[in-house]
């Protein structure tokens, strides 16, 4: 992805300018965000489609500007299932994530769902529960959690050991049998999503000929008629080493190898990312309120925290950021070490640590980058009562 640095930091600045106490913001790059994915679509191989995982990120900004690239939307709530179609009347949607709601499924069912991922037998019997009157049919995915040797060693681990989500292997035929009983759900195929933050496109490519290997196993045993195969999200961010992020052209070339096997080419295989698609697009900008030292440690208190974006404690990571000059160039600190904290009353309120700076001065801002996902919408938004970041989307000529 292009990161346009300069013209963020033109609009921080002009931000700062504009408001008379310390700026803390959100900044969105919508054209950046169009490109990225465009490509990220682009190099996709045929027979595969991406669809956004709408918990990632649902401002409705980010949405309207992913409608009618990606090729769907994945809610994994009511509440995002009604944003959603709310919003986009039309556009494919699919139900996943665990410990559905009869309600939920039921709304899913009124709004016209293409999909349910399911995770149970449970589950299952509570749908076929809800379609016994009437003439509906519903489309579903079985969520597997695959025990697989090629499982990748990553910080989040959702499936291949004993994790709340998914379906255990050795349930899939009372399930079927279930499935037979019940003609109007319609099993579409299988749905995987066994590793969060991958970073290695070998890995994962490895991790897919494990699942498409199971799938044709368990098509031929139960002679079954699929069609689909959705291998989940999971793509990470480096934030780490920004600039080591995960080769996806690397990936899709090695994918379309595979899927120039006779045994996939009845498949379409679905991607659900969320992360890798926006968390480029954002920044998290902190104006610097304060400079102190506490035994032999330097600090630099800044506007906003943790609690305005949680990414870097929740992933327990110095997170990577640009330095603003807005202060004043003739004091601060030159070349040494400062931690990074916001203005809550927890130590844990720490966004960088220990990082080497050159020069640092109060009235500087540090601009967070991939900041668009798992960010806002994840922080504990009311904690200390502070007020909100302001949230500015950036869509050249047509700025809000």
């Amino acid at each position: 992805m292009e990161f346009r640095l300069a013209r963020m930091a033109q609009e921080a600045n002009r931000l700062q300018a504009a408001n008379d106490t310390p700026l803390c913001a959100y900044l969105y790059d919508l054209p950046a965000l169009r490109q990225y994915v465009n490509d990220v679509i682009t190099a996709l191989p045929e027979r595969c489609e991406m669809f956004y995982a709408v918990k990632a990120n649902a401002e409705t900004p980010i949405l309207d500007t992913l409608d009618g690239r990606v090729a769907g939307f994945e809610a994994a709530s009511g509440g995002e299932l009604a944003l959603i179609r709310e919003r986009f009347p039309t556009a494919p949607l699919v139900f996943g994530g665990p410990g559905k709601l009869v309600s939920e499924l039921s709304l899913a069912l009124d709004l016209g769902v293409e999909l349910i991922h399911v995770e149970s037998l449970t589950e299952l019997e509570r749908l076929a529960r809800l379609l016994e009157h009437g003439e509906r049919r519903q489309a579903v995915l079985l969520r597997m959690n695959l025990r697989t040797d090629n499982l990748p060693s990553t910080s989040l681990t959702m499936g291949g050991t004993a994790t709340p989500f998914g379906i255990d292997p050795d349930d899939l035929e009372a399930c079927l049998a279930f499935l037979a009983q019940h003609p109007k759900i319609e099993l579409r195929g299988f749905h995987f999503h066994l590793v969060s933050h991958q970073l290695d496109a070998d890995a994962h490519l490895r991790l897919l000929d494990d699942l498409f290997h199971q799938v044709e196993q368990w098509r031929k045993w139960y002679r079954l008629d699929i069609e689909e195969i959705n291998v989940g999200g999971g793509i990470g961010i480096n934030y780490r080493t920004p600039e080591r992020q995960f080769d996806w052209t690397g990936f899709c070339h090695g994918l379309e190898r595979r899927l120039a096997e006779p045994p996939m080419q009845r498949y379409r295989i679905r991607f659900e990312c969320g992360r890798y698609l926006t968390a480029p697009c954002g920044y998290y900008v902190m104006e610097v309120m304060d400079l102190k030292r506490n035994h032999g440690e330097w600090f630099a208190v800044c506007r906003g925290g943790t609690h305005h974006f949680r990414t870097p404690a929740a992933q327990g990571h110095s997170h990577p950021f640009v330095q603003l000059s807005g202060g004043d160039g003739e004091k601060g600190l030159t070349d040494t070490t400062v931690t990074i904290v916001g203005q809550l009353c927890t130590p844990k309120d720490v966004l960088a640590r220990r990082v080497e700076i050159t020069h640092l001065a109060i009235g500087d801002m540090l601009m967070f980058t991939f900041a668009g996902a798992y960010a806002w919408n994840i922080s504990h938004q009311n904690f200390l009562r502070h007020p909100a970041p302001i949230m500015h989307f950036i869509d050249d000529g047509e700025d809000t």
